[in-house]
């Protein structure tokens, strides 16, 4: 940030989660103070934080008088756990209830933001595999993942209401080496075990997680970028293609026969259909804001990925 401007603050929630902690430290770098939102107060010694209590309705108003942006990242973890009933609850009430306390407060004590940047997911395009390349105008699907993703954008569209800037981003399959998804998938193929699931050929949109921080930065610094974007990396892989190209990059072999999908439902029930499903994403409006994808597709991406594995 140039010197002498007015430091900004940034109050993350969710910031103990995977995303929270890398967006954290780069926008520390970047020299932006930077507040968490949690149900408890952050072990980050260097990180202001405040608490709140969904359940009680409870929020510490400081948090959000005092910060300048906010990027909601809170919100149940959707493939921790099978999708009983009460679980589809937790998942759409602690993304929306959230959303709702912070803006309900913050309209009471008339805060002004000059943006709030929310999570969302490609999943409001629904878990179907298809030719058709989704963009942020299609309509949201039919299903538990797109009804999730809906009322998760029209919780955020609050804040437009009150002429503050929104942005939300309907993020991929975030590739990480701190953990998360790429952690699940390439441990298998460690052990020299790896084959498609279900058909392979559902497409997986997939973001390395340098380039989803990097695109939660530009959505907080660039005024003209408002609405929704997706952020997916450009390049189209299925799920036998990406266990494909990571078997090469961890110089392990590609196993077949392919996961059957009953397999699958009974290991994970309805939530495999996460895994089991998925189709093209367009990354197309983000990168005409100028956005240079750093890892625009799984060869450069796994280069970086798996450098720290030995083959």
């Amino acid at each position: 940030m140039n010197a002498g401007k007015q430091i900004s603050r940034v109050l993350i929630t969710g910031g103990s989660g995977l995303i929270g902690q890398q967006l954290c430290n780069r926008l520390q770098q970047k020299g932006y103070e930077v507040a968490l939102l949690g149900r408890s107060n952050s072990p980050y010694t260097n990180t202001l934080s405040y608490t709140w209590n969904l359940h009680r309705n409870e929020i510490d108003k400081d948090a959000i008088n005092a910060c300048d942006f906010i990027i909601h990242l809170a919100g149940t973890n959707i493939g921790a756990k099978r999708w009983t009933s009460k679980r589809k609850e937790d998942i759409i009430s602690s993304r929306i209830k959230s959303i709702d306390l912070i803006f309900n407060n913050l309209n009471k004590n008339n805060s002004k933001l000059k943006a709030f940047i929310s999570a969302s997911a490609i999943g409001y395009y629904g878990a179907i595999t298809s030719e058709h390349i989704f963009s942020e105008t299609d309509p949201p699907a039919n299903d538990f993942l797109g009804q999730v993703c809906e009322e998760w954008e029209q919780a955020a569209d609050q804040f437009s209401s009150l002429g503050i800037r929104t942005v939300k981003l309907r993020t991929g399959v975030v590739l990480s080496k701190q953990g998360g998804a790429f952690s699940k998938l390439q441990k298998p193929v460690q052990f020299g075990i790896a084959s498609a699931i279900g058909s392979g050929k559902q497409y997986m949109p997939w973001i390395h997680m340098d380039d989803l921080c990097a695109i939660y930065i530009l959505a907080l610094e660039n005024v003209k970028i408002e609405g929704v974007y997706n952020a997916v990396a450009p390049e189209h892989v299925t799920n036998k293609a990406f266990t494909r190209k990571l078997t090469q990059a961890l110089g392990k072999p590609f196993w077949f026969p392919n996961i059957p999908a009953p397999a699958m439902r009974l290991l994970f029930g309805k939530m495999a259909v996460m895994l089991l499903e998925g189709s093209r994403v367009s990354s197309e409006k983000i990168e005409t804001t100028a956005y240079k994808f750093l890892y625009p597709d799984l060869d450069t991406a796994f280069k970086e990925l798996c450098s720290r594995f030995p083959a």
